[in-house]
């Protein structure tokens, strides 16, 4: 059973996951074998507060 966590900023919409997920459990089943029944996509939102890049906040852009 493959487990997939996908980290991203917050701020996308319920489609846009929804599409996501979709999206990565066709490429890993592909890949890997595995039956599109047994790929596990996890999303963690991150606040853009919590998130920086060269020490600059995502928040603060």
């Amino acid at each position: 059973m493959p487990y997939v966590t996908v980290k991203m900023l917050e701020g996308r919409t319920d489609e846009q996951k929804q599409e996501l997920c979709k999206r990565v459990t066709e490429a890993v089943s592909e890949t890997t074998g595995a039956p599109l029944g047994n790929v596990h996509v996890i999303i963690e939102e991150m606040k853009k507060s919590d998130h920086s890049v060269g020490g600059i906040r995502s928040s603060d852009k």
